[in-house]
């Protein structure tokens, strides 16, 4: 099993889109994702990558395990 790395904003938006994904939608205060009923809250864009402990957080989030994460490379 690989090591989980950051990842930036535009590679987890494409990553997750291939896992069914769609979005990001606009929202409140942050934007969101949407797969089947399940909403995930979205980071706002900041300058560096996405660090590993917000990244394994919004997998959770979105009930991805971390081999179909890994098998969207």
């Amino acid at each position: 099993m690989e090591k989980i790395v950051p990842v930036s904003r535009r590679d987890l938006i494409r990553r997750l889109s291939l896992l069914g994904f769609h979005g990001p939608y606009p929202g409140g205060r942050h934007e969101f994702l949407l797969r089947n009923n399940r909403r995930l809250i979205f980071p706002n864009p900041h300058r560096g990558d996405i660090s590993v402990d917000l990244l394994i957080r919004l997998l959770k989030q979105a009930n991805v395990s971390r081999d179909e994460w890994e098998t969207t490379t």
